[in-house]
């Protein structure tokens, strides 16, 4: 007699009520942010006139990913990770009613880029204890789905909030800084309710040095090296996205009969979550990827070439199928990555080996978007964003040579922690 194999269930981290809370928290939090951040720099560009200023915003808005993340891990690590948590969405909120006030009298720009800091220092605070939330919500067999669902979930707020963003622009400036400073506080309501489990915690000690114990264990394991030192640099040459108030208002001029550039921008911010969320189900409802190596390498790669063909591209319908595109390809390295991270570490570690990552990666956004708009004033945002998927392509070749335990890499279901 033989037992027929357990049907892969796409739906198990959703049976779990607290992974339902933290979850639902954090997409209502993203969607707000995302329409946010559609109106500052839809606000910021109207009212310069320099794409160039879209890259300051992306600059403010990386610095304190690089000043504060690795402290913010040491922190997840050292002290409760909830209250953490609920500290930094009271201080989103502040910052998201102050960015309104200030929209609305026509502040100082400079007012609302120091603002623009304090939020992002704010969210770098709690995004650390955040990620090492998460692990202890789900039995380890059911995380890879569960993360699954989160990427498809951030997808569809990165999908959903700028077209919403979009929307509430076209009435009032000030609406998308309101709905982020709302949807902070529902997050804070959902935080208070959920059950988190007791884990081990790092003993409080020096914090240079426990930082640094976070960046050992990074470096020592190749495969995590590869994964996320990819994804920083095909994203620094690759992202297009801090560019697009430029091509919604100057470039493409195909413009759909009777829409306005703003809304216009929501969909063409909307369409790289709208491929995600797509590449997101249909992976949620497969058995685990079972070459996630070269998965990861060749979703770069698709990544880089479809950035290529969006930059050439002046027709809105063809840049939004590229954008869209985009997301397909992304979102295949990034369930791949946030995995591998989170089973390889231990809960003690949690926290600052996520700040490493979330180093590499969201730096990689914020100075990606400064590079964007360097090179757009220096030349042209059409080179700005070709090049940059030309460079994508280099990174990924090179890559693939440099880390060969990356490419050869197979299922995630098979992933220990502290494996090399």
């Amino acid at each position: 007699m033989t037992l027929e194999p357990k049907a892969h269930d796409a739906y198990a981290a959703w049976r779990f009520p607290s992974f339902r809370l933290f979850l639902m928290g954090r997409f209502l939090f993203l969607m707000g942010t995302a329409a946010q951040g559609l109106a500052i720099g839809w606000e910021i560009y109207n009212r310069t006139d320099d794409p160039f200023q879209l890259g300051l915003v992306a600059l403010v808005k990386g610095l304190p990913m690089i000043l504060f993340t690795l402290p913010a891990g040491w922190i997840a690590d050292t002290f409760d990770r909830r209250k953490v948590m609920i500290f930094s969405m009271c201080g989103a909120t502040v910052t998201s009613l102050a960015l309104a006030w200030f929209s609305w009298i026509e502040g100082s720009i400079w007012i609302m880029f120091s603002l623009l800091f304090l939020d992002s220092t704010f969210a770098r605070i709690g995004g650390p204890s955040g990620s090492a939330i998460m692990p202890l919500l789900l039995p380890r067999p059911v995380f890879e789905n569960g993360i699954k669902w989160q990427t498809n979930l951030f997808q569809f707020t990165s999908l959903c909030g700028p077209a919403l963003g979009g929307f509430l622009l076209s009435w009032r400036g000030q609406f998308p800084y309101l709905l982020c400073a709302s949807t902070s506080g529902i997050f804070i309501v959902f935080l208070l309710r959920m059950t988190i489990p007791e884990a081990p915690r790092a003993k409080p000690g020096n914090m240079l040095t426990q930082v640094m114990e976070g960046i050992h264990f990074v470096w020592r394991r190749k495969v995590v090296l590869g994964a996320v030192s990819l994804d920083l640099f095909a994203v620094l040459f690759g992202g297009a996205v801090y560019l697009l108030p430029v091509f919604a208002r100057d470039i493409i001029d195909a413009h759909p009969e009777g829409m306005r550039p703003e809304r216009m921008l929501g969909w063409l911010l909307a369409a790289p979550a709208a491929g995600a969320l797509f590449t997101g189900v249909l992976m949620a409802h497969l058995p685990p990827i079972r070459k996630a190596g070269r998965a990861m390498l060749l979703g770069v790669f698709g990544f880089g070439v479809v950035t290529i063909f969006f930059g050439f591209s002046t027709n809105f319908w063809w840049s939004w199928g590229f954008l869209f595109l985009t997301g397909v390809f992304d979102n295949i390295s990034v369930v791949v990555r946030h995995t591998l991270v989170n089973l390889i570490t231990p809960n003690e570690m949690r926290g600052r080996v996520s700040a490493v990552n979330s180093i590499f990666i969201g730096s990689s956004n914020e100075l990606g978007g400064f590079e964007s708009g360097l090179v757009a004033r220096w030349f042209t945002p059409v080179i700005s964003v070709v090049s940059g998927g030309v460079a994508t392509l280099v990174v990924v070749m090179v890559w693939a040579g440099l880390f060969p335990r990356l490419r050869a890499f197979g299922s995630l279901s098979d992933v220990r922690e502290s494996e090399a």
